[in-house]
């Protein structure tokens, strides 16, 4: 690699952080912003009341796009009970919450995520929870970097 072709890359990896900390501040900025309670977009999502790019949906869940995606591919598996954070979860919600990633896996081949992906859940405030109603994000489509926040 040329001299001229690190300090472009470098320059474009600083630009590239640069959007990534202003999209980070602002994901921090909906997450404090959040109350726990009440009805999310995620019911409405549920009840058919929005659209959303749905990719895949039983009894139990629904996966569809992120309407704000952090990586080529972005999608969210979201149970259809109301669970409204990770952490509130009960012993009974077990094998529900196992069912997400399964779902999430899947979908995650479906869509080409042949060379690996991530699987995200946001819990609270202070861990990036922006929407009340728990949600694996499933991230893939280019490198991922480590650590994530």
């Amino acid at each position: 690699m040329s001299a001229a072709g690190g300090v472009a890359a470098g320059r474009i990896t600083r630009r590239r952080a640069g959007a990534e900390t202003a999209a980070m501040a602002d994901e921090i900025s909906r997450a404090q912003a959040a109350r726990p309670g009440g009805d999310t977009i995620f019911g409405k999502i549920i009840r058919k009341e929005i659209p959303a790019s749905i990719i895949y949906e039983d009894e139990q869940c629904l996966a569809f796009h992120d309407i704000s995606p952090q990586a080529p591919t972005h999608f969210l598996v979201i149970p259809k009970k109301p669970i409204v954070r990770l952490s509130e979860a009960e012993d009974s919600d077990e094998s529900l919450l196992g069912h997400l990633m399964i779902v999430g896996k899947k979908c995650a081949a479906n869509l080409g995520l042949t060379n690996g992906f991530r699987m995200v859940v946001n819990e609270g405030p202070e861990g990036g929870q922006s929407v009340y109603h728990v949600h694996l994000h499933v991230l893939g489509g280019r490198q991922l970097g480590w650590p994530p926040g």
